[in-house]
């Protein structure tokens, strides 16, 4: 079935199933490699992805229920206001070890930070909870996301 599909702006028409994740129409399809395959179940959060502005799961999204919105990646947050602060950040407080779950981590951070632009360690706690990191570098998750907001971040955090 022919589907059209506006992601980082570009639109694009795509011949998949109607129930193919969304995941495999980024990856498979428009060879967008950002978005990382996790668990298949929207439980880690590394899929995760901007629809219309709001996190979601794309391995447990159909491409069908995309159903004409804007779809966002990893690969466009270098060019989002709020994805650049929270890219630089990363970098800044060091946050990835082996980076698997980066970018579903960027896109959660970046769509907190559009909703909530100084959020509390509650907020950020509550917020990312559905983000899970192998390498547990939640603490600096956290940093990097008050380091975003404009917040003064303590050395050694």
């Amino acid at each position: 079935m022919a589907l059209t599909l506006s992601v980082n702006g570009v639109t694009h028409t795509v011949d998949v199933d109607e129930s193919t994740p969304l995941l495999w129409v980024l990856r498979d399809v428009l060879d967008l490699k950002g978005s990382k395959y996790g668990c298949g179940s929207g439980l880690c959060g590394a899929c995760t992805v901007h629809i219309n502005g709001v996190a979601v799961r794309s391995c447990v999204t159909p491409v069908s229920g995309v159903d004409g919105g804007a779809v966002t990646t990893i690969e466009a947050m270098a060019e989002h206001p709020v994805g650049q602060k929270v890219q630089q950040a990363w970098l800044e407080v060091d946050v990835a070890q082996c980076g698997y779950c980066q970018p579903g981590q960027i896109m959660a951070a970046t769509a907190l930070l559009e909703k909530n632009a100084k959020p509390s360690d509650a907020d950020i706690d509550a917020h990312m909870s559905g983000n899970l990191c192998r390498c547990a570098t939640y603490n600096r998750i956290r940093t990097a996301i008050h380091m975003a907001a404009g917040e003064p971040v303590k050395k050694g955090a």
